[in-house]
């Protein structure tokens, strides 16, 4: 399996404070990394990092597989987007002002050449979120917490990207609202074949649907393997999450 993202000896921060310290991920083609830790570690960072939105004091990140891999880190974030990324910020960043469709509508770009899954469209995106097809004519403010990020999730889709960037997708929301996007994260994933890196506050439920695993402690890795392996270890998890089983 061809590997799609690298970043080596990776250090970034805010202005002159530097969060994250010589960190080396990968990711393949096809594969999810679920990328864990405590509050505070440097999680929210190295998605920040990777989608241009941080300092990067060095290190390199690449995207893309042999002749077509993109040198990230000299590039702007909305070329990052172009190249291939596809960022759902803690934030969200909906438009607000907008109507579901028109949010939708506004970023989607052209399936990349050689996909070998459907593009995502709007119309697949309503597909995924029966409940954003409901309410294609609501403006971002007339939206749940939990529709909003289906939608920050929808525009990421409509970009048609290679590397999916989700940061803490589940915080704050509904169980029922958690389990509704774990669903539709793990068909994303799983089924249609998109690589993903994604930050959660629930280390087992995003490890049961992920390839490998990540876990940063005071903005280096301390762990890098197979999330099955992490996840059938509930004690070295405990270890370095400082969760209770």
């Amino acid at each position: 399996m061809a590997e799609l993202l690298q970043v080596r000896d990776l250090s970034a921060g805010y202005g002159e404070a530097v969060v994250l310290h010589d960190v080396s991920v990968s990711i393949d083609e096809g594969q999810t990394l679920a990328l864990l830790g405590r509050n505070g570690t440097g999680k929210t960072t190295l998605i920040n990092t990777l989608a241009g939105a941080t300092r990067q004091h060095g290190g390199s990140i690449a995207l893309g597989v042999g002749a077509a891999a993109v040198t990230l880190h000299k590039l702007p974030s909305h070329v990052r987007a172009s190249a291939g990324i596809g960022w759902v910020p803690q934030e969200r960043n909906i438009f607000k002002s907008l109507s579901v469709h028109e949010n939708l509508t506004a970023v989607a770009r052209p399936a990349r050449k050689g996909r070998s899954s459907s593009p995502w469209t709007p119309e697949r995106v309503y597909e995924l979120f029966p409940r954003l097809a409901e309410r294609r004519s609501n403006l971002g403010t007339q939206l749940s917490g939990g529709e909003q990020q289906m939608l920050a999730l929808g525009r990421a889709l409509v970009l048609n990207p290679t590397l999916l960037l989700l940061d803490e997708p589940c915080e704050g929301l509904a169980p029922i609202i958690v389990q509704e996007l774990l669903r539709a994260i793990r068909r994303i994933t799983r089924e249609e074949g998109l690589s993903a890196i994604i930050v959660e506050q629930h280390p087992q439920a995003i490890l049961a649907i992920s390839d490998t695993a990540a876990v940063l402690d005071r903005g280096t890795v301390v762990y890098s393997g197979t999330a099955r392996s992490l996840q059938e270890q509930p004690e070295l998890l405990d270890k370095l999450l400082g969760v209770a089983r």
